[in-house]
């Protein structure tokens, strides 16, 4: 490309100063100054948007906790909170698998689209139509449900008939707890509208109501009903309308409030519907896995159900705040890529994005393996959550915090096929690890019991995190930036760090155990700072910076 100022200028002036001259006017070349300042910028942008809807979701995983040792000291583990679980588990399943899941998946890509290439008339059209396809269906599967409790129950837990009074208690709460399938599909939908517009606090923030609704039916609801346990499930369904109605003015804000239409023959609907069929499968292959976890720990003894849940609760935390901030926060940024035919911003988004999936990803791994038993003492070990549940729980938590990495590779790998409108391809893989898990879980659970159920769900999570990455790898969609090795050969040595600090300050279970309340919160507290300190001062010292993060 010839400079823009005269060669002879140039050639006249003395030799340095040509070659001065010569790098401004290169480094002043549109093409190239616009690509940095993009890259930059894109960045910047999509870091400021992991770090709202992270943030957003610390609050609602710190309210969750509180919740959840509020369920520990009050109900404990055993057969009433197993009922509840289940109970809560399988509408909460299905949300994941219509809502959060195959619907966010389909929906987003499809929105991004009629954003970019249809006008707004278009867009509000959509919005309407599949409210009210989407509604429609979702009120015709509540009522089915509803009716069908008895045999869901059989389907689910079915280890449960073996006691007549825990069956029918599960049965009756799943008849309360189901309508929030409804609630919550509708809630997603309408944070997928707000996504898609780049309002992430709100959608992220809205589970905080969940917690404290639940919260305040434990306290407050439960000790007047004459089974304490059924308050649980009347405030699933109370939070369920709650957070629904959130969203309504943030919807009215950005001018996309839903007036629901019947519109299934629409073509908008017909694209959302085409994606969204196989994405069912594909986007909730962990959720269906541990759905599995739960049937089979229907036949131990009572209380697995209960140890699952707690330990699964410990590993959702980093994850929901962030891996699910990162797969939210990029899948539009994706789509867009795509439809603009952007293919090196899309695959440096997904780079940016693993990155740092791994920098958040293992750290939180090696503390979850290592402090597994001290975390549960410290968070839930009162009132009727004995030494035992802590010791039992800590078994799975540690089989699910290995797969932590590969729960969170999967979060951001995904969306790269989502936004390109490819559902069929997750839905592969899911077919292969649901069967590589249906069978590790059958070898792994009579010598593990529940913890193998927990260590079948993580190895299968990496086996799918694999075949999504290879994947998207060999056919030159995601191409891998400079550095990656050095990169992770730093990350091997601030784990280490992170590690050896963990495992000399943590001491022997016992002693966690024995220990006041008190006791046990601040050591846990000294622990985790000393940890983050060694990690963070490490990962500096090996060469670690963020605006290597920030700017690719």
């Amino acid at each position: 490309m010839p400079f823009p100022y005269p060669t002879t200028v140039i050639a006249n002036a003395p030799r340095r100063a040509r070659i001065g001259e010569r790098l401004r006017f290169a480094l002043s070349l549109p093409g190239l100054k616009a690509r940095v300042s993009r890259a930059v910028l894109m960045s910047k942008a999509l870091l400021k948007s992991t770090g709202i809807v992270s943030a957003m979701t610390s609050l609602s995983r710190i309210t969750g906790f509180i919740r959840d040792m509020i369920y520990a000291q009050l109900f404990g583990a055993g057969a009433g909170t197993d009922a509840f679980f289940v109970a809560f588990r399988i509408p909460n399943f299905l949300r994941r698998l219509f809502a959060e899941g195959a619907f966010s998946q389909a929906f987003v890509p499809v929105f991004s689209e009629y954003q970019t290439q249809h006008p707004r008339e278009d867009l509000k059209e959509l919005v309407d139509q599949v409210a009210g396809t989407l509604g429609a269906i979702l009120l015709l599967i509540t009522v089915i449900g509803v009716i069908a409790a008895p045999v869901l129950i059989l389907l689910f837990a079915p280890g449960f008939t073996a006691d007549a009074g825990k069956y029918e208690l599960t049965v009756e709460m799943l008849r309360i707890t189901f309508p929030y399938l409804l609630f919550i599909s509708l809630t997603a939908f309408a944070g997928g509208v707000l996504n898609s517009c780049g309002k992430f606090a709100i959608p992220a923030v809205t589970p905080v109501l969940l917690n404290l609704t639940m919260i305040a039916a434990a306290l407050w609801l439960a000790p007047r009903m004459e089974r304490p346990v059924v308050g649980l499930a009347w405030g699933v369904f109370i939070a369920g309308i709650i957070q629904l109605g959130f969203q309504i003015p943030f919807l009215r804000q950005v001018k996309l409030l839903p007036r629901p239409r019947w519109g299934w023959a629409a073509r908008g609907v017909q694209q959302v519907l085409k994606l969204m069929l196989p994405a069912l499968f594909g986007s909730s292959v962990a959720q269906v896995n541990l759905l599995i976890d739960t049937l089979l720990a229907s036949f131990l003894v009572s209380g697995s159900v209960s140890w699952l849940y707690y330990s699964d609760r410990l590993v959702e935390f980093p994850l929901g705040i962030f891996g699910v901030a990162l797969g939210t926060v990029i899948l539009p940024k994706l789509s867009r890529h795509h439809a603009s035919a952007e293919t090196a911003d899309f695959s440096r988004t997904l780079d940016w994005a693993l990155r740092w999936a791994l920098l958040i990803g293992v750290p939180a791994t090696v503390g979850l393996m290592i402090l597994a038993g001290p975390i549960l003492a410290a968070l839930f070990q009162y009132g009727q959550f004995d030494a035992r549940d802590v010791t039992m729980s800590a078994r799975s938590l540690m089989a699910f915090a290995l797969g932590l990495v590969a729960f969170m590779l999967i979060k951001v790998l995904a969306p790269g096929f989502y936004a390109r409108q490819d559902t069929r391809t997750p839905v592969k893989y899911g077919l292969i690890t649901m069967g590589a898990n249906t069978a590790m879980t059958l070898v792994l659970i009579w010598p593990l019991a529940h913890a193998g159920l927990a260590l079948s769900t993580a190895l299968a999570a990496f086996l799918n995190a694999g075949l999504l990455g290879l994947n998207l790898r060999r056919r030159g969609i995601y191409q891998p930036r400079p550095g990656w090795e050095k990169f992770l050969l730093q990350l091997v040595v601030a784990n280490l760090a992170l590690g050896l600090t963990l495992w000399f300050g943590a001491g022997d279970l016992d002693r966690w155990l024995h220990a006041s309340a008190g006791e046990r919160l601040w050591h846990l507290t000294w622990l985790l700072a000393a940890g983050g300190a060694s990690y963070l001062l490490t990962a500096l010292a090996v060469g670690i910076r963020p605006r290597h993060l920030l700017h690719g």
